[in-house]
């Protein structure tokens, strides 16, 4: 399997297909809360700031450095967050689910658990993953505590991990999904969710 090939990740309410300009307008709608970006790397809540967001993220899928997609709420149709597959390590079968973000409107709903979900069927049931990373800002609790929540393992902090763009630290907590874990995951996950979920997959054009 090539870890980077473009792939629409269909579940029962939400997919995941590659990201590109044509969510440009829905992301812009679904990340003008200031708010989100407190934790991610860069921030893109001003008028026209999200287009740099998708074209960092398609420079990052065309030098094989990532995998991004839009996140999309099936009923709407609309695209409603973004995450990726990145960190990738093809030899030793591993990558990181991150740049995860949802607009404010579809927080706390089934959204991200079902995102999360499609994420982890797709990375060790397709590509044979043994080992899922994610990883939050030290100070984030909301976020460490969601992840633990997912059923992820806490393992530990890398101190002076990272920089935010204004400058300021970041100490990240590391945590990870392998795939011994993954079926009681799995049903964790649609036990969260209240419904199965019979995740599909289909080549798609970035």
């Amino acid at each position: 399997m090539d870890f980077f090939a473009p792939v629409r990740i269909t579940g029962a309410r939400v997919a995941l297909e590659p990201l590109s300009m044509r969510h440009l307008d829905d992301l812009a709608v679904a990340g003008a809360d200031e708010l989100i970006w407190r934790w991610l790397p860069t921030a893109h809540h001003q008028p026209g700031s999200m287009r740099s967001f998708v074209e960092s993220a398609l420079a990052a899928h065309e030098r094989r450095a990532a995998v991004p997609f839009a996140t999309i709420d099936l009923p709407s149709g609309k695209a409603v967050g973004s995450t990726r597959f990145h960190h990738i390590d093809t030899e030793h079968r591993r990558l990181e689910i991150g740049v995860t973000w949802i607009g404010s409107a579809h927080q706390r709903s089934h959204i991200n658990t079902e995102a999360k979900l499609l994420q982890f069927w797709y990375a060790i049931d397709v590509l044979k993953c043994r080992r899922v990373e994610l990883k939050a800002d030290v100070e984030n609790a909301k976020s460490r505590a969601a992840i633990l929540r997912l059923g992820a393992m806490e393992e530990g902090i890398f101190r002076k991990h990272m920089l935010y763009a204004d400058g300021r630290n970041r100490d990240n907590v590391y945590f990870s999904v392998i795939d011994d874990d993954w079926p009681d995951v799995r049903a964790r996950l649609e036990g969260k969710l209240g419904y199965g979920v019979v995740p599909t997959y289909t080549n798609a054009a970035a």
